[in-house]
């Protein structure tokens, strides 16, 4: 936006930020009404669990666990998660050769190497980055 752009906005919401509307006191009811019912509230966000509740929630938890895992291996997980990974090698390692041997036939210069960073970047740092505030949420 330019300039003048902003300077309208500016003024605009500086107008609107300074107007005041009477509401005969609701609002600092309805704040100090929530601030007694937050103060007087358990900040546990479990707070409604029995110790029962919670023993049998984390015991279908395992359950779940166990049985996801013995399928895996009974339906021969670990031989499809291995063809997988090979063939993802493989493909990866095919694809880089022809970019090697093609990349300097072409006129845009690309350097083998920022390809391999730019590669390593969005493979391993860019999961780590979301994992890492995917956890930081829970």
């Amino acid at each position: 936006m330019t300039d003048k752009d902003n300077l309208l906005l500016e003024q605009f919401f500086k107008a609107a930020a300074e107007q005041q509307i009477e509401d005969g006191g609701f609002t600092e009811r309805v704040m100090s009404s929530l601030e007694a019912s937050l103060s007087t509230q358990d900040n546990s966000r479990f707070s409604f669990l029995t110790a029962h509740s919670s023993f049998v929630i984390h015991m279908w938890t395992l359950f779940c666990i166990a049985v996801a895992a013995l399928l895996f291996f009974v339906f021969g997980g670990m031989d499809l998660l291995n063809a997988s990974l090979s063939s993802l090698l493989h493909t990866a390692i095919t694809w880089f050769s022809v970019f090697v041997r093609v990349a300097p036939t072409v006129e845009i210069h690309l350097n083998p190497v920022v390809v391999l960073l730019l590669a390593g970047f969005v493979l391993i740092f860019l999961p780590y980055q979301i994992v890492r505030r995917l956890y930081a949420t829970l």
